[in-house]
């Protein structure tokens, strides 16, 4: 028996060690504070907030990247009472994350003006000065942030745009009232809950075997070259989206498709980029171009995109005429690369 016990025992903990791994614990203890609001607003008290206005980071130059500042809750209380701000606007706040200590992050934009706030936003050059930081378009800043930084204002910006577009109900035309960690807003006459969403957006790097088709927008960035992306539609598989955007947009037919991995974009309106590798049917290779999509596409060789990949200021290539590629942060420039280190990683059938 006393062994029995003793397996018994082993066992119990071994699976409350498992119960409470860093990840399992964080994922619980953020669910806590989205569905009660009392816990949020007590996580708030040791929180740290990132400031925005109108959806613009405030950011601090340090060397050659930018770094988010944080805000206590006390330091974020005094600064609204120096420009005569109620400590209410508070709860206009967004939950965006938490440490693994369990400190909680919030972001909260002084630009905006809410349905419920009773506040009119704050003029952002005298909140510069005060914060000794610059409110900057995260589009700009993105890619001269930090992982952390870049993941966590990305999801704050997404978060504070929906809110500040669903402030009505679309049914009763009445103010929605958002939760406090704002993950969900409510109507309070037909109690219908609205929850963020993000648009699905299929990004693909189309092969023959040996080249890969790039293709650029007229609103990308001087000699920009990337994948072919664009939005799934109701109805569709992601097989369906892959093929069919290929199609529309290059004229060409996928014949077989592998998954990559994906990634939130903030911008336009929050999306889910879904990346995939494409292999076009042999001896069809021949572009046309949609120029109502694209403003041009190509293929490049191995050897054309392994250079580009080594090059480091996309600036340098500006001047110099050369194509570049999308910087690290973005998931299309992780697909080119897996082409470069793998060019047969298209294997399977769509």
């Amino acid at each position: 028996m006393s062994l029995y016990c003793g397996i018994a025992c082993r066992r119990k903990s071994f699976w409350s060690y498992r119960l409470l791994s860093t990840y399992v614990t964080k994922s619980r203890y953020l669910f806590e504070l989205k569905e009660d609001d009392d816990a949020c607003k007590k996580a708030q008290q040791t929180g740290a907030f990132y400031l925005f206005h109108s959806l613009a980071p405030l950011l601090q130059k340090s060397e050659h990247q930018y770094q988010a500042p944080q805000h206590s809750l006390l330091e974020l209380e005094r600064l609204l009472a120096k420009f005569g701000q109620d400590t209410q606007r508070i709860e206009d706040s967004v939950l965006i994350g938490c440490s693994e200590q369990h400190e909680a992050w919030f972001a909260l934009d002084l630009g905006l003006n809410s349905s419920s706030s009773i506040n009119a936003s704050l003029q952002k050059p005298e909140m510069e000065t005060e914060l000794k930081g610059s409110f900057m378009e995260l589009r700009k800043a993105l890619f001269q942030l930090n992982t952390k930084d870049a993941s966590l204002l990305s999801t704050a910006q997404a978060l504070l745009r929906w809110h500040d577009g669903h402030q009505f109900c679309s049914r009763s035309g009445q103010p929605t009232k958002k939760n406090m960690a704002g993950s969900k807003r409510v109507c309070p006459s037909n109690k219908i809950i609205y929850y963020p969403q993000m648009a699905p957006v299929v990004i693909t790097l189309v092969s023959d075997g040996t080249r890969c088709l790039l293709a650029r927008q007229s609103s990308f960035p001087k000699g920009m070259y990337s994948a072919l992306a664009g939005f799934c539609d109701i109805g569709e598989s992601l097989e369906e989206a892959v093929r069919r955007e290929v199609a529309e947009e290059v004229g060409l037919e996928v014949e077989r498709l592998q998954y990559s991995a994906s990634q939130h974009w903030p911008f336009p309106n929050s999306s889910l980029m879904i990346a995939c590798h494409a292999t076009v049917k042999s001896g069809q290779t021949e572009i046309q171009v949609n120029l109502r999509e694209l403003e041009a596409a190509d293929w490049f060789s191995h050897d054309e995109v392994a250079t580009a990949l080594r090059r480091n200021n996309p600036y340098t290539q500006q001047q110099n005429g050369t194509f570049w590629l999308p910087p690290k942060l973005a998931i299309a420039h992780q697909l080119i690369k897996e082409w470069v280190e793998k060019p047969n990683c298209s294997t399977l059938p769509a």
